[in-house]
C-alpha cells in the first residue's frame, strides 16, 4: 500500500481571521477586535489587582463601585466608560496609555 506525502499547508493567524471572521475593516472584524481588546483589558485588571493583593470588593471600594462591577469588568460582561477604566487603573497605581489610529495615521496619547 503506497502512501502519498501530502504537504501540510500553514496559515497565519491573520489569514485565519480574514477567512472566518472577515478582513480588516469589515464590521464583523472590527467588532471582534474590539471585544478582544476589552477581554485583554479585563485580564490586565485582574492580574494587576491580584499582584496588588486586592480583592474585587477592596478595589470596588477604592473607586466607589460594588464588587459585582469589578467582576463584570474583569470578565468583560459590561459596557464600561473611560472614566471607570481610568479610576480602576488609577486605584491600581498603573499607568494608562491609549493609541488611536485614524485613517492610517497613528496618534499616541500618553
Amino acid at each position: 500500500m503506497a502512501t502519498k506525502n501530502k504537504e501540510l499547508e500553514i496559515f497565519t493567524f491573520d489569514q485565519i481571521k480574514d477567512e472566518f471572521i472577515g478582513e480588516i475593516g469589515t464590521e464583523r472584524r472590527v467588532q471582534y477586535e474590539q471585544e478582544l481588546q476589552l477581554e485583554v483589558m479585563g485580564e490586565m485588571i485582574r492580574k494587576v489587582r491580584l499582584e496588588r493583593n486586592l480583592t474585587q470588593e477592596e478595589l470596588g471600594r477604592l473607586i466607589g463601585v460594588q464588587r459585582a462591577q469589578i467582576s463584570k469588568l474583569e470578565n468583560n460582561t459590561t459596557n464600561v466608560t473611560m472614566e471607570t477604566i481610568l479610576k480602576v487603573f488609577g486605584a491600581l497605581k498603573a499607568k494608562v496609555n491609549f493609541n488611536v489610529e485614524i485613517m492610517n495615521s497613528k496618534i499616541q496619547i500618553a
